[in-house]
């Protein structure tokens, strides 16, 4: 009987004298990395019709689309036939772009903006330092060199 009290107690302490957890409590995020969020490819045709309308603000006519289709088929290099594309629009008049003096004046607006607007995303933490770093540090960077940068870009063909 002594010899059972005697374990009683001892289960008592060693089970009563413990060291109370830390309990942290985390905010619940949707988080989703920037790798894994796209990975279908878009068609030409989705490609050029997003193009445009991130450009001028405005839908891409069909009868534009088809034009367009028939320089990507006619000139057999998507990746030249975009390039140049981007060129005549950024070329066009009616083209919707930030003045230089407005993205000088706020990098960190301008450059969040770009990200929403052509790559459907907030820009990470990096990605807004560099951008703003580049703007900041560099005088021969333009609004225009930024767009067409992101249109380019290997993300911009995802969705």
């Amino acid at each position: 009987m002594r010899g059972s009290r005697t374990a009683v107690r001892l289960a008592l302490v060693i089970s009563g004298c413990r060291k109370e957890e830390d309990i942290y409590e985390v905010n619940p995020e949707d988080l989703q990395l920037v790798e894994t969020s796209k990975f279908k490819l878009k068609t030409t045709n989705q490609c050029v019709a997003i193009l445009y309308a991130n450009l001028f603000q405005t839908a891409l006519s069909a009868n534009k689309l088809v034009e367009i289709n028939r320089l990507f088929n006619a000139v057999g290099d998507d990746h030249v036939a975009k390039e140049v594309l981007i060129s005549n629009f950024m070329n066009d008049a009616s083209v919707v772009i930030p003045s230089d003096t407005d993205m000088r004046a706020d990098p960190e607006t301008f450059i969040y903006e770009t990200y929403v607007r052509f790559l459907i995303r907030r820009p990470t933490e990096a990605e807004q330092a560099y951008f703003v770093n580049l703007i900041e540090t560099n005088t021969d960077i333009t609004a225009e060199l930024i767009y067409f940068s992101f249109a380019l870009s290997d993300e911009y063909e995802y969705h």
